[in-house]
């Protein structure tokens, strides 16, 4: 017989790993090697056999313990280890939280051992993803979305079985889903339960199958929608419609549309947060006299009076001609917008000449930084 490999290897956990990583890495080796997944794969089935019995034992703090002090030998009757696994407890064949991770597949989630596959299982949520415009993100808009999604079969209503036929109660399970195995060793009494091969752990036997869905209850469709994007979003935001997902199983509810907004970049804002920002070009004399200037808005052009003598890089702020805050319509960020000061080129001789009397006539006098500056240097000398 082949030497059991660690618990901690076998679900891939440190030893100091806490219930929930070990809960996690389980539930992942169970989804990935299910026998209804890998159907004839004895190696997955050996596998998920496998991780069943590491978390058996590392779920439960006094057996993890005992395994910690004495290996694999704390559960072996022949080493005196006490046979953890006796007295129906429900060894390695326990498949308790099964119907829980078969319903993963349709975003039920875990809620709790008792689940069944036949039970009510949330249906899987869809994802899907909408590009926008700077400005339909901003006001907001509406967009038609097309995506795929699952749902009851029309004609069979969800059954999957054909018309005027309907499936019938699984003789092997009793319609439970489940079947309990006892497997002996070692004179000791071991108790499993695994899904019924028989329904495949539906409950449920369908002689006539449905030709439209093949017997599944369910089929493939493509759905269209109008989409409200509300006011303000921003690139890379979700947006969540309840019940638009796949339709759930055994009366379960349906999962959501889950949208991914994409913003495309506008050619003279960006964004931060509520905030737009933007540069705004402006003449050497309209920086020295000051002047009244177009500045851009996403309503359009606004006036703005600069003062006289802006330096270049200065910022100046349009309260509330920002983003509208999401669910609050009335109020908004701030456009903030930076003035770039412009130096002609191509000048004739005749506006060079001026340019140089303009210069002689301010000397140094007009320039606080030019002037500061050199004197800070010569004072380090």
């Amino acid at each position: 017989m082949a030497e059991k490999r660690d618990y901690y290897e076998v679900l891939g956990v440190d030893k100091g790993a806490d219930d929930a990583a070990i809960k996690k890495a389980y539930r992942t080796l169970a989804k990935k090697y299910h026998p209804d997944m890998n159907p004839g794969d004895k190696e997955a089935e050996a596998k998920f056999k496998e991780a069943n019995e590491a978390y058996d034992v590392l779920s439960d703090s006094e057996k993890r313990a005992k395994y910690d002090q004495f290996g694999h030998a704390a559960f072996d009757p022949t080493q005196g280890g006490g046979g953890a696994y006796g007295g129906g407890f429900g060894g390695f064949g326990d498949f308790g939280d099964l119907g829980d991770i078969f319903g993963s597949f349709f975003g039920g989630g875990f809620g709790g051992s008792s689940r069944r596959q036949n039970g009510p299982m949330r249906g899987e949520d869809v994802g899907a993803q909408i590009t926008v415009s700077f400005e339909e993100a901003v006001f907001g808009v509406k967009k038609d979305i097309s995506y795929n999604r699952i749902q009851k079969c029309p004609d069979c209503q969800g059954s999957g079985a054909a018309k005027g036929t309907q499936a019938t109660t699984c003789h092997v399970c009793g319609g439970s889903g489940q079947k309990r195995i006892t497997q002996r060793l070692g004179g000791m009494a071991f108790q499993s339960t695994t899904t019924c091969d028989a329904c495949r752990g539906t409950g449920k036997i369908i002689k006539n199958p449905c030709s439209n869905c093949r017997g599944t209850g369910y089929v493939k469709v493509t759905k269209k929608l109008s989409v409200s994007i509300p006011a303000g979003i921003d690139d890379g935001e979700r947006i969540a419609l309840r019940g638009q997902g796949c339709d759930g199983r055994n009366g379960g509810p349906a999962g959501d549309l889950i949208i991914s907004v994409n913003v495309k970049r506008h050619e003279i804002f960006e964004r931060d947060g509520y905030h737009i920002y933007c540069d705004v070009p402006i003449t050497v004399a309209e920086a020295t006299l000051g002047a009244e200037i177009d500045v851009p808005t996403l309503e359009g052009t606004q006036k703005f009076t600069i003062p006289e003598g802006t330096q270049p890089g200065t910022r100046f702020t349009l309260r509330q001609k920002g983003v509208p805050y999401v669910n609050n319509a009335n109020r908004r960020g701030d456009l903030i917008f930076t003035v770039q000061i412009e130096i002609p080129k191509g000048l004739s001789e005749k506006q060079k000449e001026h340019m140089r009397e303009f210069a002689k006539a301010c000397g140094e006098s007009n320039y606080s930084k030019k002037s500061g500056f050199f004197k800070k240097n010569s004072s380090k000398k």
